[in-house]
């Protein structure tokens, strides 16, 4: 990869840490095909790493690097981002967006070839179901790792940049994710399925506990809709959750499986009487942003990164019987479900591809010039995990009467929350499992060495090794 003579010129940019293109998994692989493509259609060259995809060396303008992984769920993208961080030290870019922050042990890599860095840094990975104590947390020193050793961080929502903030002190570009804004009018391939537009509910997501599918689908049945549900996705690794959302189901649910025909997977959403979601622990969710671009009734999961994307246009709930209600509300009142999709894809017009590619641009000129950089590393509170419903709060913030949390100010008298008060950092909200005082953390200790710091995380990777003990989904 050839590198240019200054900033203000053609850049050489490396994507590191996703499946790569062409996208056809999630989140991190859209956006590293919708910005790729834009910066290569800007005159810059961009590198991707990929886990496969045939030999093909280009796709739209992309460099393709395809490297073997170890095809576990633990050490799949850390094993693969090791080789992708390898390649760069040998092929170096001018600048490098690294996706996930679980990938930081290789950030050290990137710096000693000299080539400036930026973390994507995703959601609260640590909360997903899947992981068990060791990887949990792994997540959580990986979160203190990326922030240590990257040149600047990239939140794709405000409550993502609320928690680095609070948890760190540490700055965050908030870069988010575009949605295609789609036509109207096209269902004809719905046929093949046996669909009609407007004449079914749709569900989009990989069956993991903290998508609440389960819930959707025991409250669509619960509901006695004569409307099917139709649910896109599967479970990559969790077959145990899977049976448990078939059997949920009791025959009434309709399960595609993947859908990779994206013509196809558009016609579903935008013919849908209602989309379903419930993603918990993500930032800025791009199956949410294709749903509002296509014109569809959204009714999401009660949290506060859904809530900051779709406000006053979506319908919310937080158990089946919610889910059971929310139906027979749209059931009862189809032409006001259309309505709202109308709204709901007016409001996906803030989220443009092109404005977000825009900032990953100017990030990488700044990452080139050198005008960022991140310090520190160590969280600025002990970690409190008041956890309920897929939710997180953080201590050390303000607790207004109302019991609202936000970011540094003063506790009230007291300083205390009660068992099952409300509370919220930004737009992340949630009820207190356990409501200690929240009292300042206790004076810091001396900041480990770095080496003892990888070593700390090398042992933590190890350790995604070991079994989990437990069933592997809630039963």
């Amino acid at each position: 990869m050839s590198k240019t003579t200054g900033p203000q010129g053609p850049l050489s940019i490396a994507m590191v840490g996703t499946r790569g293109v062409p996208a056809k998994y999630g989140g991190f692989e859209t956006a590293v095909e919708e910005i790729g493509r834009r910066l290569v259609d800007r005159g810059h060259e961009v590198v991707v790493y990929c886990r496969g995809g045939g030999g093909m060396p280009m796709h739209r303008g992309m460099r393709r690097v395809e490297l073997p992984a170890l095809r576990t769920r633990s050490l799949e993208t850390l094993s693969h981002t090791a080789l992708s961080a390898a390649h760069q030290v040998f092929h170096a870019a001018d600048a490098a967006i690294v996706f996930n922050a679980a990938n930081a042990p290789w950030l050290p890599l990137l710096r000693a070839a000299r080539i400036p860095v930026a973390t994507h840094m995703d959601g609260l990975e640590w909360k997903r179901a899947k992981w068990g104590p060791v990887g949990k947390r792994y997540y959580r020193v990986c979160e203190s790792l990326a922030v240590r050793w990257s040149d600047a961080l990239i939140a794709d929502a405000s409550g993502i940049a609320d928690y680095y903030r609070h948890e760190f002190d540490a700055d965050t570009r908030l870069l988010t994710y575009g949605a295609p804004i789609l036509p109207d009018g096209r269902f004809e391939r719905l046929a093949e399925l046996g669909l009609e537009p407007n004449g079914y509910h749709l569900l989009v997501a990989r069956f993991e506990p903290e998508n609440h599918v389960d819930l959707i689908v025991e409250g669509h049945v619960r509901s006695g809709s004569r409307v099917p549900l139709v649910a896109v996705g599967s479970a990559p690794y969790n077959s145990a959750y899977q049976q448990r959302v078939e059997a949920a189901a009791q025959g009434k649910v309709r399960f595609l499986g993947g859908v990779w025909d994206q013509e196809l997977l558009d016609q579903l959403y935008g013919n849908a009487r209602i989309y379903w979601h419930g993603h918990s622990v993500g930032g800025t969710n791009p199956s949410l942003l294709r749903a509002m671009g296509a014109g569809a009734a959204v009714n999401a999961f009660d949290v506060g990164f859904n809530r900051e994307v779709l406000g006053g246009t979506g319908q919310y709930f937080t158990d089946p019987q919610d889910v059971a209600s929310l139906v027979a509300l749209a059931d009862a009142d189809p032409e006001a479900a259309r309505e709202r999709g109308r709204r709901t894809r007016d409001a996906a017009g803030a989220y443009d591809w092109d404005v977000v590619t825009d900032g990953y641009e100017q990030l990488s000129r700044d990452l080139v010039a050198g005008t960022v950089r991140q310090s520190g590393g160590r969280r600025l509170y002990p970690a409190r995990d008041l956890v309920a419903a897929g939710n997180s709060v953080w201590a050390g913030g303000i607790v207004s009467p109302g019991g609202l949390v936000s970011p540094g100010g003063l506790l009230p008298q007291g300083g205390i929350l009660t068992p099952g008060q409300p509370v919220a950092v930004g737009p992340i909200a949630a009820r207190t499992a356990e409501a200690p005082a929240l009292q300042p953390g206790p004076a810091r200790r001396p900041r480990p060495a770095r080496a003892l710091r990888v070593r700390q995380a090398a042992r933590l990777g190890l350790g995604l090794l070991l079994p989990r003990r437990g069933p592997a989904s809630p039963q």
